[in-house]
């Protein structure tokens, strides 16, 4: 079994300060409170929810990470995030951009043998500047035919006299510096309270301001427990070094053998998107590195506002979180189901699991077989539930 590793100093260092953040405005609204915000921030939050940064205009970094559901796809009728251009899908369910400041640079760890941070599911952007320069110009996105087309749409934003505050005079005039710059203020907005609220039920509790129910406080301990659900081998849940709030996640890449999802929209993208129409297979870490050795992998998500971030895998295969939970409990218990494409709906009423996509590299010593009865997953998913950011804490009472 693999241990869990501790939060690495300087994330603890930087979650500890984010977490000494205060403003009421901004626990109890995510996007509340912009005059409070330094104007690299704020810059960064107009640019976060410009919708006239796509060709054609409408969509927006908010499009796909939408703070009214914790910065994930508000739209929950596909399992995947659609472009600005109609009928035009990405082949992943968009994760959660809260917490993603938290993301050490992608790196491998020789002590583990693992790779460790980045940013998207699959690693390919070391750093949250990297990442914020890619759906511009990606064509099952934002649809921007090159940098120079973003640049010239900020120069004409009523936030541009802003953008030169903030670099200067001549920011906007070079379009690759300005290009970088529009990042570099995105990254900004992206590492304020806004994004990292910790303002959980959960965090509460950690702080003594609440009790956990007894459903929750039993999912808690079958949470932690490495004989049990095992969670927090890969989602460490207690706080780090200066009682640092736990980010959920160790930031390594894991295949937990998530079948195909037959509602995937990009299955049916034209071949200039996707040649290998019905017959793709999202590779993970190991086609962004182009090692077979990590196929499959993905990076393990925080799990802070899991509750409301649904669907869930890379390919939305799951449409809720207790079907999740079900899944890594008995995935290598039940039959497999016949045929490669059966959804989540259609595997719950059968009593089966499809086939991984990838069955190469499946963690199979930490889920799978886990034993737990149908009252102990309900207590795992009643704890998830205690992880959604804006818990109203009770009034505080004098002595």
């Amino acid at each position: 079994m693999m241990p869990v590793r501790p939060i690495h100093p300087l994330l603890a260092v930087l979650v500890s300060a984010a977490f000494a953040m205060p403003t009421a405005q901004a626990q109890n609204q995510p996007l509340a409170g912009q005059r409070l915000l330094p104007p690299k921030a704020q810059l960064g939050k107009a640019l976060f929810l410009d919708r006239g940064l796509s060709t054609p205009p409408g969509q927006s970094c908010s499009s796909c990470h939408d703070p009214a559901t914790a910065f994930t796809d508000p739209d929950k009728s596909k399992p995947t995030s659609k472009g600005v251009i109609a009928g035009r899908f990405g082949s992943r369910n968009s994760p959660t951009a809260a917490y993603a400041a938290f993301s050490p640079a992608f790196h491998y760890d020789r002590a583990d043998e693992v790779y460790v941070g980045g940013q998207f599911l699959d690693g390919r952007a070391s750093l949250l500047e990297d990442q914020a320069r890619m759906p511009f110009l990606n064509p099952l996105e934002m649809a921007n035919p090159d940098k120079a087309a973003v640049v010239r749409k900020v120069r004409q934003a009523d936030y541009a006299d802003l953008f030169r505050d903030v670099y200067g005079p001549d920011a906007l005039r070079d379009v690759n510096q300005a290009y970088d710059r529009i990042a570099d203020a995105i990254a900004a907005f992206e590492n304020t309270r806004l994004m990292n609220r910790f303002t959980s039920k959960y965090d509460a509790y950690l702080n003594k301001k609440v009790q956990l129910t007894p459903a929750e406080s039993s999912g808690l301990k079958l949470f932690e427990d490495p004989a049990k659900g095992n969670c927090a081998a890969c989602h460490p849940s207690q706080p780090g070094p200066d009682r640092a709030p736990p980010l959920f996640t160790d930031f390594t890449y894991d295949n937990l053998g998530v079948p195909r999802n037959p509602g995937n929209p990009f299955y049916r993208m034209p071949k200039q998107f996707n040649p290998d129409q019905w017959a793709f297979v999202d590779r993970g870490l190991g086609a962004a590195l182009g090692q077979p050795s990590e196929d499959g992998k993905f990076k393990v998500p925080t799990l802070r506002n899991i509750a409301v971030s649904a669907p869930y895998m890379h390919n939305g295969y799951f449409a809720s979180l207790r079907a999740v939970v079900a899944f890594y409990n008995d995935r290598d218990v039940k039959p497999a189901c016949r045929g490669k494409f059966v959804d989540e709906a259609q595997a719950l009423k059968d009593g089966c699991w499809p086939q991984p996509e990838v069955v190469e590299n499946v963690n199979r010593d930490e889920l799978g077989n886990l034993r737990l009865t149908e009252h102990e997953v309900d207590d795992i998913v009643a704890f998830l539930e205690t992880l959604t950011d804006g818990y109203p804490l009770p009034p505080a009472t004098s002595e």
